[in-house]
């Protein structure tokens, strides 16, 4: 009997990867594709429908995960909206890519498919329960419960970027002020500091006593915000991936040592915290997980 597969699709604003994957998680074949430029969703639905034909030429695979970059809604049909690509407002995507492709498809947030993409084959695979944060221009967040993603009643939840540290600080685009993306992600790093993480960790690398103290203090901000989350969800896990972990030695045991301050110990028995392992696949990896777990298992 032929070994069914899946294909997981990570849509991002200048490329498209897809990949073939067995029910083990071995990635049978993978390619990148770039995103048509303006990506208009008509442009974009074809690009990704040729690809999985191509992808799917042996006729082996029987469902397709995709994720977006922006809110799907609680089903995993519609793309509400799609950050960085041109006129994506309430898409269907799944029931386009159904028509084109003739498999089944479930859609979800890039970001959540990179913490279940962690959870099934990267820094989690040994865990049940777990967050994940991406430290990047923004603070994505994926919470993983049961091994499953939990998106909440409206497909929403895990917004852990936009959770309050300041109320009367930095404006932040959601509206809110203060939020943990406007103290830990790239763009607040340059903007307080005038430098790129990649130019503070060098500099850390090189003993400067500056970049040493910031990332210091830097793992204490994560820190305040991850506090309020373990509370609440007593993961086993915390995945801290993104580029800004390129630094995660200069941070994470300051980030380590004010949790431990900060939590009781009832609250982080076994609380691990680790950097993420499949880096800029994790979202093709989780699409594909998606997959399994809506449609075939």
């Amino acid at each position: 009997m032929t070994e069914k597969e899946v294909i997981g699709v990570d849509l991002g604003g200048t490329a498209i990867k897809l990949g073939r994957f067995l029910e083990n998680g071995t990635c049978l074949e993978s390619v990148t594709i770039p995103t048509p430029q303006p990506a208009t969703p008509e442009a974009v639905i074809d690009a990704i429908a040729n690809t999985v034909l191509q992808l799917n030429s042996n006729k082996k695979a029987v469902a397709l995960g995709i994720g977006t970059p922006g809110p799907a809604d609680v089903h995993g049909r519609i793309a509400l909206v799609a950050i960085n690509l041109s006129g994506w407002h309430n898409v269907a995507l799944a029931d386009e890519l159904e028509k084109k492709t003739g498999l089944k498809t479930v859609i979800a947030n890039d970001a959540n498919c990179a913490g279940l993409g962690e959870a099934w084959l990267g820094a989690g695979k040994n865990y049940q329960n777990l967050i994940m944060l991406t430290l990047g221009t923004g603070v994505g967040g994926a919470i993983i419960l049961d091994g499953k993603v939990f998106t909440g009643r409206l497909g929403s939840a895990a917004e852990l970027g936009l959770i309050t540290l300041n109320p009367e600080g930095h404006p932040c685009n959601s509206g809110n002020q203060g939020s943990l993306e406007q103290y830990v992600s790239a763009t607040a790093i340059y903007r307080d500091t005038k430098k790129t993480p990649a130019e503070l960790g060098q500099l850390a690398e090189n003993n400067n006593h500056e970049a040493l103290t910031f990332w210091e203090n830097y793992g204490k901000k994560l820190a305040y915000g991850l506090a309020s989350l373990i509370y609440i969800l007593t993961p086993e896990v915390i995945i801290i991936g993104g580029g800004v972990c390129g630094s995660s030695k200069f941070f994470l045991p300051s980030t380590e040592a004010e949790i431990n301050r900060r939590v009781l110990e009832s609250s982080r028995i076994g609380l691990k915290l680790m950097v993420a392992e499949l880096g800029n696949q994790a979202g093709m990896v989780g699409a594909a997980k998606l997959a399994w777990q809506q449609w075939v298992n």
